[in-house]
Parts: C-alpha cells; structure tokens; sequence
C-alpha cells in the first residue's frame, strides 16, 4: 500500500525519464488526473491518456524529451506537502519557481491550479508539487 500517492506518481515519472522510457503507466486518482492535464498544458509531457478498467484506472503518458539532446522536458519535480507535513500559502506568499521556470501545482478550494492561476484569482491552497 502506498501512503503518498502523490509521491508515487511524481517518482514514477522521475525514474521512467531516467531509463529513457517513452510511456509511464500510473494508476489513476482525480488528483493525479488533473495534475496530468497541467503538465500537459504547460508543455512538459507530450501526450496522456486515461484508460478504465475494472479497478481505479490507469493513466498513460508520453514523456517528452529534447529531439536533439534526448534530455527529459521535466527537469525535477519536487513534492512539497506531504502527509507528514502540510504546507500551505496564500496567494500572495507564492514563491517563483526556479525563477519563474518552472511552475507550483496548487491545490486550491477552486480545483488543482498552478501557482500563476491561483494568484489570479487570487485563491491560496496546499502546495501539492515544484516542477521544472
């Protein structure tokens, strides 16, 4: 049993990207589901996919890597709140990322946003995760 499947998902893709894998398959949450659609937003994974089965599900993503270099888009991705220790800002305590490189994914009462989208609306939440 996995106690941080937040943690998972991002090690998940931190070792597919170090084997030099195409295709990372994920078991499936809301959570990891949204968090999928950001990076996919945001440029740094290619393609993704939810696929149902009999359980909760699986995503299905493309890595992206440097057509020239074969270096992963996704530099690092480090998990801010954890079980043991919730981290939470308001919106104006968010911090640059890499200065301003890399992105924040917030969990807000609004949804799971960057930190750019929630200073807009001008929404604080937990810090799920930095990538860059």
């Amino acid at each position: 049993m996995v106690t941080d499947p937040i943690a998972d998902f991002l090690t998940r893709i931190r070792n597919a990207q170090m084997a030099n894998h195409r295709i990372v398959e994920i078991p499936a949450s809301k959570l990891k589901k949204r968090i999928t659609e950001i990076l996919y937003d945001k440029g740094y994974i290619l393609k993704y996919k939810f696929e149902e089965d009999n359980k909760q599900g699986v995503i299905k993503i493309a890595l992206k890597y440097d057509p020239q270099t074969k270096t992963p888009a996704i530099t690092d991705m480090q998990r801010i709140s954890r079980p043991g220790l919730r981290q939470y800002a308001k919106p104006g305590d968010f911090k640059r990322v890499k200065n301003g490189l890399g992105i924040a994914i917030v969990s807000t009462s609004k949804g799971v946003m960057t930190d750019k989208e929630a200073k807009v609306q001008n929404v604080g939440g937990e810090l799920v995760c930095f990538v860059y």
